[in-house]
């Protein structure tokens, strides 16, 4: 038995790649450093769903694919308008996308053709979703989606209701990219897990989501937001990491169940949350992260994760807190219907076996003998 499914390999992949002795990623051979350098979201969702990239007319069909599937349908802006204001982000986006699952025009169709149209459909309005929640929540009007933004560009401006600086967009953009797959991650899993009882993509996707939503998985970039918040100057760094440790408590951001050097992930966005530093001149994050860093790793061989610099990432571009998360999902939604079409191109029904470890050959006693 290995606990937690630790090096067991439950499928085989074309998707993505992770060397985790050398601290490489590749997207269907890819580097992930080309894509973050070179690629948009869009390209890098199309290279992921087809498996290579497109050539310039067949991105240009996909973009505007992705710009007319933007727009929610009313009914389920109505659900979120009636929705406790107090709810998660996390909670609201797994309800919309199971309510979304009832007015998609091919809700029954579990072919591949209909599970890529789908997947269009998703990817394009889950960003709607969560801009839309943010300003419900806020007692505003939501923002309708541009026809002329790119995706990254589009879901600020839907948050805002202000055009975003490009610079700004393509920080998001980038992290899109980096998020948008990762191999056999919890959620992935999740989602290969329901595909292969021949569930419909929806249910896969709802399924991921409730996956991602947990502190050891999608949520821990809100963890170390909160971190940064509470140590609040660098000159504090020191003080509250060591009593953190000496307390034997994670540090959020670091260590990984693959990776044995950085994340690549993680120097990407590192370099991005240096930059935000210096073009906002808000400094404080990035500097309280990089101390951090610094201390944790001159005490423990820890590499860094995706999630660390992140934080301060979304936190400078203006983006609250608990939305970190739904923006994992609104990037990681690209991965997560590839491997559900990979999981339907070759199912075999996922049903592992587990090790008893209680008692055998107990008697039945009458409900008035028992103690």
């Amino acid at each position: 038995m290995s606990k937690g499914l630790e090096g067991i390999i439950a499928a085989s992949t074309a998707i993505s790649r992770i060397d985790g002795i050398n601290g490489r990623l590749y997207y269907r051979g890819l580097d992930i450093n080309d894509l973050a350098e070179h690629s948009t979201f869009e390209e890098t969702t199309a290279l992921l769903w087809y498996g290579k990239l497109p050539t310039r007319a067949q991105l240009d069909s996909f973009n505007q694919k992705f710009v007319t599937n933007r727009q929610i349908p009313n009914e389920v802006l109505a659900l979120l308008m009636a929705m406790p204001r107090k709810t998660a982000p996390m909670e609201v986006l797994r309800t919309a996308i199971s309510a979304l699952s009832a007015y998609d025009p091919e809700d029954l169709d579990n072919s591949l053709e209909a599970n890529v149209h789908k997947s269009i459909r998703l990817t394009a309005s889950m960003p709607t979703v969560v801009a839309a929640w943010e300003r419900i929540r806020n007692g505003q009007w939501p923002v309708m989606p541009s026809l002329n933004l790119g995706h990254a560009a589009n879901f600020l401006y839907m948050m805002t209701g202000r055009e975003p600086d490009p610079r700004a967009a393509r920080v998001l953009d980038t992290c899109l990219i980096l998020h948008a797959d990762h191999g056999l991650n919890a959620s992935t899993f999740s989602a290969r897990i329901t595909a292969s009882t021949l569930s419909d993509l929806h249910s896969a996707i709802v399924s991921a989501i409730g996956t991602l939503k947990g502190p050891l998985h999608g949520g821990a970039n809100e963890q170390v937001m909160r971190m940064l918040l509470e140590i609040g100057e660098a000159d504090r760094v020191e003080q509250y990491i060591r009593g953190a440790l000496n307390a034997k408590k994670k540090i959020m951001g670091f260590g990984h169940r693959v990776y044995k050097a950085d994340d690549p992930r993680a120097a990407w966005l590192q370099r991005l949350s240096s930059d935000l530093a210096e073009t906002t001149g808000t400094r404080r994050w990035y500097e309280i992260s990089e101390r951090i860093r610094v201390f944790v790793q001159d005490s423990k061989p820890l590499p860094v994760n995706v999630d660390f610099y992140s934080a301060s990432v979304y936190y400078t571009l203006g983006i609250p807190i608990d939305l970190f998360t739904p923006i994992f999902a609104i990037s990681r939604v690209a991965g997560w219907t590839a491997h559900v079409y990979e999981q339907y191109s070759d199912n075999r029904l996922i049903r592992p076996e587990s090790e008893y470890i209680g008692p055998m050959d107990v008697t039945y006693q009458p409900i008035e003998e028992r103690g």
